[in-house]
Formats: C-alpha cells, sequence, structure tokens
C-alpha cells in the first residue's frame, strides 16, 4: 500500500517541483527521499532517477525510483520489486 502511496507522491513532485526552475536535480531528488522515509520504504538517493523534460513553454520532471522489499510470512520469504513513476514521460 505504501507503493501507491508513494508513487502518488512521485506525481505530485513531479508536477511541482518540476515547474520551477530554481530546483535542482538534487533539491527534487531530496524531496522524493522525504516522501520515501515517510512511508518507511527502503530508497537510497542513489535509486532515484529525476529526468528533466523541457520543451518551449513547459518545464517538467519525469521521476522514478527502483526499490526491493523483503516480505516475511511464517516460514516463507521473498521480494517483491518496485519501480513507481511519476506517470506519462511523454509530455
Amino acid at each position: 500500500m505504501a507503493n501507491f502511496g508513494f508513487q502518488d507522491d512521485l506525481r505530485t513532485i513531479a508536477l511541482m517541483d518540476g515547474s520551477v526552475l530554481t530546483k535542482t536535480d538534487d533539491d527534487i531528488r531530496n524531496d522524493v527521499m522525504r516522501k520515501a522515509r515517510e512511508h518507511d520504504l527502503p530508497i537510497d538517493a542513489k535509486q532515484v532517477t529525476v529526468q528533466r523534460i523541457s520543451t518551449p513553454g513547459l518545464a517538467a520532471a519525469y521521476l522514478t525510483a527502483d526499490y526491493t522489499v523483503t516480505i516475511s510470512l511464517p516460514g516463507y520469504s521473498f521480494d517483491m520489486h518496485f519501480t513507481p513513476n511519476s506517470g506519462n514521460k511523454g509530455f
């Protein structure tokens, strides 16, 4: 469930931060990391990709994260891989 909330946060961050030209990629990455901590997700800054999209009259960002969570059940555990992103890359 945390992944779904985090993906919504990525969309919001991409929309809000991507349009602010004074924000650096590191600033955006820090905002993503803050949301990852709020959702208690095991994400490192190196696992967050920030890609700027700029066309005349439009500035945006595409964000993605790549992480794995180990799910432990009685007598069995497995890894789940997640790659949440901010949505449509081709504005």
